[in-house]
């Protein structure tokens, strides 16, 4: 029998020996260049979307045009034996632009979003019965895709309780006469800490288009301002990713620091030949311009000019687009404000100088903007978790109704859709967030838009604090009603009686409206 000494010098020479087994293991285990890649680039988006089947569920990130994986859109297109998709997307697209594209070709049935927007084609196939539509306000909207990415099946929000998405009154399809065929299921309520909450329940997808400024082979991606939106939630729910990047590079070019979405959720990468779109161009404007934009109609610039004074030192603020967004002009210098963007900013800055413009920083507008000093981004998910817990001190929103309780409507005209957007969400906590309200005092038609009880579908229930219009300004009890504050100059309480459908009482303390 060989000594003990004998069998250690053999078992070291056997160690040291270079097999073809060997070389394998080596390949396969070692940390060195040699072991086995992973990459998960892919030559041609027709490749990359080789997974994707007739009646899958589709997520689609991007927000307007703004990161949309156009792209994979296109190469879809071009691929008509794809039918019967279900898109969901906060929006779809413009007329002849992203998802536009697969409803004019007829191969999305049925979209879940939270605006219709200017999207003509698409509100006139949902009217007309062509296609599903499940509206859902942008908030839920993100969350629903991060809960089905996060294995959480359902969760409670407050957002929507007491609108026809909690109640089920919501039209899902119609029919060709315009007639309604089918309504959304009611949601369930609970109440925690003595308010209500309404259940969603999780999205959950089989195919995700995602847009990303970087990827590497590894999957690793980065999103660059704005163009985040709905893409990182989206990349991480569906049983396949598939990304188009606008810079594909190896591993260790993005910093670990800054990868948005970690290769584990994506399956497959593809490089982007789209030309990035911008939807709405807007520059900036000099003082006088700005001047003479409000001064056009005397009362927008003396409800712009009221809607700044709510502007408080160290606040963070959410402004609707339309006449909220002129307040910031109107603030004085020494007044610093966080201004956020629900699609993923705070910190917003003004809009750029011409040539400057940004396809990939624009604000909830779908306007191009720029970043303010301080700034940052961050996705839909993050920037609503932000508006739901309370983070937000002040809203200031455009109307079409507002009640002698407070409740608002400002999504939908009968005939006309444009969508919730993230009204529903902003509104949802006006325990921590004061709902201020900019209008006109009556419509086109001269009939009052505060009135006893809203028309329109509503848009949240007991919510706005303060009703500033050309002619007046009203805080808003809940529980009492409506107390008249402040009155335009020369416009006398007679006249604005005559002009509002709601009582209210006049204040002890009534004054000029401020300027």
């Amino acid at each position: 029998m060989p000594s003990t000494a004998t069998l250690f010098l053999r078992t070291a020479r056997n160690y040291g020996k270079v097999t073809p087994q060997s070389r394998n293991l080596a390949r396969t285990f070692a940390s060195s260049a040699r072991r086995c890649r992973i990459n998960k680039v892919v030559a041609s988006p027709e490749e990359a979307i080789a997974s994707l089947k007739s009646n899958d569920t589709l997520l689609c990130g991007g927000f307007g045009l703004c990161g949309v994986p156009d792209t994979l859109i296109n190469a879809v297109k071009n691929k008509s034996s794809i039918t019967g998709l279900t898109a969901v997307s906060n929006n779809a697209g413009i007329v002849g632009s992203g998802l536009g594209l697969l409803l004019a070709s007829k191969q999305i049935k049925k979209m879940v979003a939270s605006y219709v927007g200017e999207n003509k084609v698409f509100e006139a196939m949902y009217l007309n019965g062509e296609i599903e539509l499940e509206l859902t306000p942008q908030g839920t909207l993100a969350e629903r895709c991060r809960s089905g990415g996060a294995g959480i099946p359902a969760f409670y929000t407050p957002a929507a309780f007491g609108t026809v998405v909690q109640t089920g009154e919501l039209p899902l399809r119609h029919n060709p006469d315009g007639t309604v065929a089918a309504y959304s299921p009611p949601r369930d309520v609970k109440v925690f800490g003595g308010k209500s909450y309404v259940m969603e329940e999780a999205i959950q997808g089989d195919v995700a288009f995602i847009k990303a400024h970087k990827a590497d082979r590894l999957g690793n991606l980065f999103f660059r301002n704005t163009a985040n939106n709905f893409n990182g939630a989206m990349a991480r729910n569906a049983r396949i990713t598939i990304v188009e990047a606008e810079h594909i590079v190896e591993p260790g070019e993005i910093d670990p620091a800054s990868v948005h979405v970690p290769g584990i959720y994506v399956d497959h990468v593809v490089q982007s030949t789209a030309e990035k779109k911008i939807e709405k161009t807007v520059n900036a404007k000099t003082p006088e311009e700005i001047q003479a934009a409000a001064t056009k109609s005397s009362s927008r610039e003396r409800i712009v000019r009221r809607a700044a004074k709510e502007f408080k030192n160290g606040m963070y603020a959410n402004l609707g687009i339309g006449m909220p967004m002129l307040a910031p002009s109107f603030v004085p210098k020494e007044v610093e404000v966080m201004l956020q963007s629900e699609n993923g900013i705070l910190g917003l800055g003004p809009y750029p100088e011409k040539g400057q413009e940004d396809a990939d920083t624009i604000n909830a507008g779908k306007e191009t903007v720029t970043l303010g000093v301080g700034a940052s981004v961050f996705g839909s998910e993050e920037s609503f978790g932000m508006i739901r817990g309370g983070k937000i001190g002040l809203t200031i929103l455009g109307a079409m109704q507002v009640s002698a309780n407070g409740d608002l409507a400002n999504w939908m005209l009968p005939g006309k859709i444009k969508g919730f957007g993230g009204a529903m969400d902003l509104v949802s906590r006006p325990d921590k967030t004061k709902v201020v309200v900019t209008m006109e005092h009556t419509d086109k038609k001269g009939r009052p838009k505060i009135l006893k009880q809203c028309e329109f579908p509503l848009t949240g229930r007991a919510c706005v604090s303060l009703i500033i219009t050309e002619l007046a300004v009203f805080e808003v009890d809940f529980t009492k009603g409506l107390t008249l504050i402040e009155h335009a100059e020369g416009v006398t309480v007679e006249e604005i009686k005559s002009k509002t459908e709601a009582p209210f009482v006049i204040s002890d303390a009534l004054r000029v409206m401020q300027q």
